[in-house]
């Protein structure tokens, strides 16, 4: 189900909400739990089987890490095995098409032929993102940061919970650990609720879907004008980022009116004046997940200069390669961790440091495109094209890429949002009577958009 459908807006939650608010607190994390597997079933009911799984296996073995260093081990067995099934089936989900399609690859470059049948595996939505979230939890009860959960149902709730299961931001136990037990519902926090809401879904459907069609008409075309090339990558940048924010928007204000608070996953990353500061301001509950659980666990920045480069690279191919499985995601995540490299070298700050603010976050929204190069196109030769047409090797002086009047409008009035307007967690606290009012009328033009086009999911569905 598609936070941005009308089954969903005028259907589930409302529905939803009302039996929420008149269940009794002692039975609110069942009824989140057993909504969020309609939700999250909609498409493919079988895969809720998958997540219940992962659940149950990591409500278990936490248990038993608590256990044994109650007698004095360890429980570093439980954590490994913890490991080895949540990344077991990631892999085996995320990985085995891309693993058989290399192979066939390698042995096609040998010319050696291959005939084997092979069933492509379909990729269920948000596993990466629940995978992450229970492996945490283990992990976070081996090192002693929190407790064991004392109730099953409040364990799926937090695994389940359909604001940020398919998409993130991706929530740590220990965020919710106190919420799950003794959240408090108050008609202030889910007004708030509703603004983040509402703000959210006019990011993803007047701007991230309106700019859209510019994007994937540039990356569809054999040949593109330097111009449109920038055009098309300026549009997805925009794209990917309202599509994203726009979603996470919406999760933090489904939590609020659940009497849940999650972390904030965007802090205008494209005013950012260095790559380094963009990972701090881009998916913040992603980079910080990989550097708390990946960069540190490699040994971070306490082995001396040279393993620190090397730790952030791999760090970054890592988060590259769990975005999709595909070369030009690696190179995305080579491109990321090289820059944080040479940045840490010049001391955290770019090599364009002495230049003037508004420099450098140009200079770093250069860069930053193009890495997006790499993340949008749908191979690796396709994105060196692509940088080549940027370059003026496109083939197409003239230009041929068409944007229509309201893509121009949403590109328009996204620039200004992106690097002048305040976040949507600042204008939420302010509450300016005139904001919310200009709000208001932009949610009834979303919904009333809706009317005119399919569903359309999320970009970061796909990952």
């Amino acid at each position: 189900m598609v936070f941005t459908s009308n089954i969903f807006l005028f259907a589930f939650l409302p529905a939803f909400l009302l039996l929420y608010w008149l269940t009794p607190r002692l039975l609110k994390s069942l009824v989140l739990t057993l909504a969020s597997f309609v939700f999250y079933g909609w498409w493919r009911p079988d895969f809720v089987l998958l997540m219940l799984f992962s659940s149950t296996l990591d409500f278990t073995l936490g248990r038993r890490i608590a256990a044994d260093q109650a007698r004095g081990a360890t429980g570093k067995r439980w954590l490994v095995l913890s490991c080895i099934a949540n990344l077991g089936l990631l892999g085996w989900f995320k990985y085995a098409n891309f693993g058989v399609e290399s192979f066939r690859e390698l042995m096609h470059a040998f010319g050696i032929a291959t005939s084997f049948h092979w069933e492509a595996v379909i990729l269920p939505v948000g596993i990466s993102f629940y995978t992450f979230q229970t492996l945490s939890y283990t992990i976070d009860v081996y090192r002693g940061q929190v407790r064991t959960v004392d109730r099953f149902v409040d364990f799926l709730c937090y695994v389940a919970m359909f604001p940020q299961l398919v998409s993130g931001p991706i929530v740590r136990y220990a965020v919710v650990e106190e919420q799950l037990r003794t959240r408090t519902h108050t008609l202030h926090g889910f007004y708030q609720g509703v603004l983040f809401l509402q703000a959210g879904f006019a990011k993803k459907v007047l701007i991230a879907d309106v700019v859209a069609p510019v994007a994937d008409g540039a990356f569809a075309s054999a040949h593109l004008s330097a111009g449109d090339a920038w055009l098309g990558i300026v549009a997805y940048a925009f794209q990917i980022y309202f599509d994203f924010s726009g979603y996470s928007d919406i999760a933090i204000g489904l939590a609020l009116m659940l009497g849940f608070t999650f972390p904030i996953n965007f802090d205008s990353p494209y005013r950012s004046q260095s790559i380094t500061e963009f990972w701090r301001r881009w998916h913040i509950s992603l980079s910080s997940w990989l550097r708390d659980y990946l960069y540190v666990a490699l040994g971070g920045n306490r082995k001396g200069p040279v393993r620190t480069y090397v730790n952030l690279m791999l760090t970054m191919l890592l988060g590259g390669l769990w975005h999709g499985a595909a070369w030009n995601f690696i190179a995305w995540g080579a491109w990321q961790g090289g820059w944080l490299v040479i940045e840490r070298r010049c001391g955290k700050r770019p090599w364009y440091g002495p230049a003037p603010v508004a420099v450098r976050m140009a200079i770093t929204f250069v860069l930053v495109l193009f890495g997006w190069v790499l993340f949008r196109a749908p191979s690796l030769g396709a994105a060196l094209h692509y940088g080549a047409a940027m370059f003026g090797a496109g083939g197409d002086a003239a230009g041929s890429l068409e944007v229509r009047s309201m893509a121009w409008a949403a590109l328009l009035i996204a620039a200004p949002v992106v690097w002048l307007a305040p976040t949507t967690q600042r204008l939420v606290a302010r509450a300016n009577p005139a904001w919310v009012l200009l709000l208001q009328l932009l949610f009834v033009l979303a919904t009333l958009h809706l009317h005119y086009q399919n569903d359309v999911p999320f970009l970061y569905f796909q990952f």
